[in-house]
């Protein structure tokens, strides 16, 4: 029986942006993942991204497809607001 995901607020979400709590997540399309072990999150920023939001938005005119983020753990999900 698979593991039924957390799910979290994005004011939880706001908090593990590398800065407040040392998680670095970033929301995609619903799911939340922790992107920490990346180097190019470092500090909880990648380019003009902040970490501890939804992203889905904005990188729709990222240079890379939504597939870089099957390099990360999906460790929640984002509650519905």
């Amino acid at each position: 029986m698979a593991e039924e995901l957390p799910v979290y607020s994005k004011s939880q979400l706001a908090l593990r942006n590398g800065q407040d709590k040392p998680q670095i997540w970033v929301a995609y399309h619903g799911y939340i993942y922790d992107v920490g072990a990346s180097r190019l999150w470092k500090n909880g920023m990648h380019y003009e991204h902040w970490a501890g939001q939804d992203l889905t938005e904005e990188l729709q005119k990222a240079p890379h497809s939504a597939s870089v983020f099957s390099k990360f753990q999906i460790i929640g999900k984002l509650k519905d607001q």
